[in-house]
């Protein structure tokens, strides 16, 4: 990892958090996802658990599980945990209404969010989307502005296209196959459990800007980071080791994985997992095990992914800061 300074007042680097101490007897830190427990990025913090790299580094992670990234950013700012997953967008809203939060470690190097349609789709460029019907999980996403400003490019207006709700796992997944849309604009981990559990193929379009800008990212409080900066910075290397053995041993993962869910650990299930996992492989921490920089979240992406946030209209106060 190279380590820089920090970016903003919401992101930071892995340097802020200081030098890594010794290890020493177990420390506590307290995780709390905005996810549930079977969600894609969870895999980390269970494989770094079961895989015993949070005991290599002297830690007693204890996690909860909100299901919901907004609560999770809510109680760690009020200081009912230590550390939140959350999204990079909703962490800098946020950040303007007085949530204070510090992004320190990206869990995913590229952006979450993808326009996607089936292989046997005539849409083959972004201009075909013209007319097209496309799914979302709700109306006004996140991924509906990155959509609208990825066929802005392209030529088309809001105009050209529309946009339904159609909900996640098997409503969507039916929406696709009966051709009640045409695509979606969805994020790829959602994606890679369709290629999984319904031998789905996609054709991806990545946003041109936002494909290699990290969006989902471990935050904490300033206060947390100044305190319990070394505990920061071991939870990150247990999570970069866990990132490394899911892209170097992904059927071993898998059953770290779905053991720590309290499911069985069938044949199946690994099968299943273990080819959801190496289609996650480009979207965990360690894509790249030999990168300097992995879960660094750069000041030039950040910058970039604020000042585009600010000319789609994102959040008020970053637009007038960057008028």
């Amino acid at each position: 990892m190279r380590l820089r300074g920090p970016v903003f007042a919401a992101v930071i680097t892995l340097a802020t958090l200081g030098a890594v101490a010794p290890v020493r007897a177990a420390d506590t830190l307290n995780v709390i996802s905005g996810s549930t427990v079977g969600g894609a990025f969870e895999v980390l913090g269970l494989v770094a658990e079961r895989g015993g790299f949070y005991a290599a580094e002297g830690l007693n992670v204890v996690t909860q599980y909100a299901g919901n990234a907004a609560i999770a950013a809510q109680l760690v700012a009020a200081g009912k945990g230590d550390v939140c997953s959350v999204n990079i967008g909703p962490l800098l809203s946020g950040y303007e209404k007085g949530l204070r939060l510090t992004a320190f470690f990206s869990r995913d190097p590229h952006y979450l969010s993808v326009l996607a349609v089936l292989d046997d789709s005539p849409i083959r460029t972004l201009a075909d989307f013209k007319g097209a019907t496309l799914g979302e999980y709700s109306v006004g996403s996140a991924a509906e502005i990155a959509a609208n400003s990825e066929l802005s490019g392209a030529g088309l207006t809001r105009g050209d296209y529309t946009y339904i709700p159609i909900g996640s796992g098997a409503q969507a997944i039916s929406a696709l196959t009966s051709k009640k849309v045409a695509g979606v604009a969805f994020p790829y981990p959602e994606l890679a459990q369709y290629q999984v559990v319904a031998g789905l193929k996609f054709r991806y379009f990545w946003h041109p800007i936002l494909k290699d800008i990290p969006n989902d990212a471990y935050a904490a409080t300033p206060a947390t980071i100044a305190a319990k900066g070394d505990l920061l910075a071991r939870f990150a290397r247990a999570t970069i080791e866990a990132g490394i053995l899911i892209r170097e041993n992904p059927r071993l993962a898998a059953r770290y994985f779905i053991a720590g869910t309290g499911a069985p650990v069938t044949a199946d299930a690994l099968d299943r997992e273990a080819r959801l996992l190496v289609l996650l492989r480009e979207h965990l921490p360690a894509a790249d095990p030999y990168s300097r920089t992995i879960g660094e979240l750069s000041p030039l992406g950040m910058d970039v992914f604020t000042r585009w946030s600010a000319a789609n209209g994102c959040w008020k106060s970053i637009a007038r800061r960057s008028a």
